[in-house]
């Protein structure tokens, strides 16, 4: 994992709770309101995060990595990372809201991924995502909820192959069993796919996949950290005219507020993917 860490710090960084004590200068939330919170903690005075790129701050910490987490009976946040969730209480109730309302960080991830970094794609358009953890799961939910023509994820353990099934992908394979490419020239017609979101952190794999599967304005966004140099064959992206971007994060460009929007109006369940519980010691 190449990404930052800081030892030692209190894991947990994809939660959702209910302020109990709020500092005087906090003008917005109260005691009593339930919030899910960004895990990157920037600063919002260096260059990065005055030019509008929160996610790359200068001086940034990330709960649960660099900084105490979640796991824990009380965590203190800046009012300024705090999203309400009033509206994911509603629709769920209260337990079923404070579950669903912690999956918006992995969901916020994959939002900027493909939304706010990628640009997203046209309803219709077919969509790969390899990789079926949280973010490749809840990837695979926003792109049914974008009105993506066909979903196809790849993934190595079958639970994880079943669960993407029950987010919305059409058919989940094995990347071991199958030749990736040759699956998605299949599925497509031999017109390849629109969109791919790599978050299996195997790009040195799944990359020289997708390059022989990408349709014409194709576009891959890498989610995934991978501390591997990938292997990529420039001339396709030009005959193809695709596009290949990075994506980090999941703070400012309404990623938050859009995934609770989403959720809240009964367009995201991503709550099958909570397959166990366990009490906090």
């Amino acid at each position: 994992y190449p990404g930052l860490t800081k030892f030692p710090a209190t894991t947990g960084h994809e939660f959702s709770g209910k302020v109990v004590e709020a500092g005087k200068e906090v003008k917005d939330l109260k005691v009593g309101d339930p919030v899910t919170v960004e895990e990157m903690i920037w600063c919002g005075y260096c260059t990065p995060c005055r030019n509008g790129f929160p996610n790359h701050c200068s001086n940034l910490e990330e709960i649960g990595f660099t900084i105490d987490g979640a796991f824990a009976q009380y965590i203190v946040v800046g009012a300024k990372y705090c999203w309400k969730v009033d509206g994911i209480l509603e629709r769920f109730g209260e337990q079923a809201g404070y579950d669903a309302a912690a999956l918006s960080e992995p969901t916020s991830v994959s939002y900027n991924a493909m939304f706010s970094r990628a640009g997203g794609f046209k309803p219709g358009a077919n969509v790969c995502v390899f990789g079926a953890g949280p973010i490749g799961l809840a990837g695979i939910g926003l792109a049914e909820a974008a009105g993506a023509g066909k979903i196809v994820a790849f993934e190595v353990s079958p639970q994880r192959r079943e669960l993407a099934k029950k987010v919305g992908a059409d058919t989940a394979y094995d990347p071991r069993k199958v030749k990736i490419s040759e699956v998605l020239m299949d599925i497509s017609k031999g017109e390849g796919f629109d969109f791919f979101v790599e978050a299996a952190g195997v790009p040195e794999i799944l990359l020289p996949a997708a390059e022989s599967a990408l349709a014409v304005n194709a576009k891959i966004v890498q989610v995934g950290r991978a501390a591997q140099r990938v292997p990529m064959y420039l001339e396709i992206f030009q005959v193809r005219r695709s596009q290949f971007f990075g994506a980090q994060g999941h703070s400012g460009d309404a990623n938050f507020p859009s995934v609770i929007r989403l959720v809240s109006s009964g367009r995201l369940d991503l709550t099958p993917i909570i397959t166990s519980r366990y009490k906090l010691d």
